[in-house]
């Protein structure tokens, strides 16, 4: 694990209960609530950024008349 850096931020007042709840819910830290947030939001930005390279390479293909994998397999044999 890398070291940690210290920052510190400002939540909204109804944010920082409801962050702190579950923090208690959860049993962690409310640092390790935010950390958690974060790689989630991460994750999340990554799956939408792959789902707009696959509805790209989904428009080329049907552009092309691919629609089925015989389709793709007739076209890269040509």
């Amino acid at each position: 694990m890398t070291s940690a850096v210290k920052k510190t931020i400002s939540l909204p007042a109804d944010l920082a209960r409801e962050a702190e709840a579950l923090a208690r819910a959860e049993g962690k830290t409310l640092s390790a609530v935010i950390q958690d947030a974060l790689r989630r939001a991460r994750i999340e930005r990554r799956l939408q950024e792959l789902q707009g390279i696959q509805g790209y390479w989904s428009r080329k293909a049907r552009d092309q008349g691919i629609l089925t994998e015989k389709d793709l397999e007739r076209y890269l044999a040509e």
